[in-house]
Formats: structure tokens, sequence, C-alpha cells
């Protein structure tokens, strides 16, 4: 592959969303007297935000309610009585201290390291463009990338190929020496393989995905794996 530019997903993919999230909602809840047990609510909030997320993907939710309904949803299923004051106020308060927790996954800093050297990189992410910037600044990799792409920015969502097409336009880079990297199969994988972007997939869930016919991306448990190909 004679790749020049490589974007990147940035929740779940370089910056530990699951890790990030638990710690913030700790110590909001610790801050606000919620009196629920952290891993109870855990258990039921993360399936219900990843809902959330691919119905905001697909345009069928907006943000707010987003932001909303995921909170809501996992305390009425630990039937856990909350005011909708306050899971608004929860809803705020999340997003103003997950920047405050920014571990990143294993290998981060060691692949990005190396690839800076050979490629120009990129972001496209569809999460909120308030924050994201300030996630990859409080986290120390801001610095690696040159185009920073958020959906909201772009008015669409991954895998809308207008997305793919507006960040390729924005770094000035050809389709055929390009590659995309993340998490999901539905919003960077096969999202990105519209355009003709090649593709990375890094399967952090463990997941055995059903993949299309005909279509066999690079698969990598490990982000350092990345380096035996690029």
């Amino acid at each position: 592959m004679i790749i020049k530019h490589i974007f990147f997903d940035l929740d779940h993919t370089l910056w530990d969303f699951e890790t990030n999230s638990a710690k913030t909602f700790d110590f909001i809840f610790k801050d606000n007297n919620i009196d629920v047990n952290l891993d109870d609510f855990l258990e039921q909030y993360v399936p219900i935000n990843h809902q959330y997320w691919k119905l905001y993907r697909e345009e069928k939710v907006t943000k707010s309610v987003l932001r909303y309904k995921r909170l809501k949803d996992s305390f009425d299923a630990m039937n856990h009585e909350i005011s909708d004051a306050l899971i608004n106020h929860l809803a705020t308060v999340y997003i103003d201290n997950l920047v405050n927790y920014n571990t990143l996954f294993d290998g981060t800093l060691e692949l990005l390291n190396y690839l800076s050297l050979k490629y120009q990189m990129h972001i496209i992410t569809n999460g909120f463009e308030e924050i994201q910037i300030k996630k990859m600044k409080a986290s120390g990799i801001l610095h690696f990338f040159d185009q920073i792409i958020t959906s909201e920015s772009v008015g669409v969502k991954k895998p809308n190929p207008k997305i793919f097409n507006h960040a390729l336009y924005l770094a000035e880079a050809n389709v055929e020496h390009s590659i995309m990297i993340g998490d999901n199969l539905e919003a960077d994988i096969l999202g990105a393989q519209q355009v003709g972007l090649k593709t990375i997939f890094f399967n952090i869930h463990n997941t055995s995905e059903t993949f299309p016919e005909n279509f066999k991306p690079i698969i990598v448990d490990k982000l350092i794996e990345i380096k035996q190909y690029l």
C-alpha cells in the first residue's frame, strides 16, 4: 500500500472511552450524592449508550435526546427514582468532567510517534464537537493530527460518505493514498469502504463480526499491530 494519509477514529480507537467514562461517572455520582452502585449502573448504561449512539448515527435521535435518554433509561433499568432536573444536570456535568480523565489504549503513543514520521494523520469523529479537541489536548495527542473532522462540523455522521469525502478534501488527500482506522465496523470501516478508502478494523471489543461478502479488512486486536501494515 502506498499510503500518505491516515484517518483515525478517536473514541474506542485511541481514546479509551469506557475507562474514562466510568471514572467520570464515579466522580459525578459522588459529587452529586447519587446512591447507586457504579458497576451495576455501568452494566445497564454501556449497552444502552451504544444503542443510542447507533440511533444518533442513523439520525433517529437528536444529541439532546441521546444525552438525556441514555441516563434516564439506565436509571429506570435499575428501578432508581431520579428527577428529570437531576438527569439533565448529570448529563451536563458528565460532559464537563469527561475531559478530566484521559486514558489512552495501550500502544497509542508508541504507534502515533511511529506513524507521525511517515504519514499525515487526521481524525474523523462522531463525538460531540465541544469536547473532542479538549480530549485530544488533555491526553497529549492533539499535535499528531493535521485535520480534526467532526460530524457536527460537517452536518452528517459516519458512515455517511459525505463526512469521509469532506475529510479527504480538507486533508488534500487522494483516496487511493489514504486509509481509515477505527473500531466500529459500520461507522468506520464500511463507511470508509463506500468511498474507496482502505481500512484497518481495530477489534478492541473482540467481537465476532459478520462481514459482507468479498469484504476482507485488515483486523488487529492491539493498536501496536498496525505497525506491521504501515
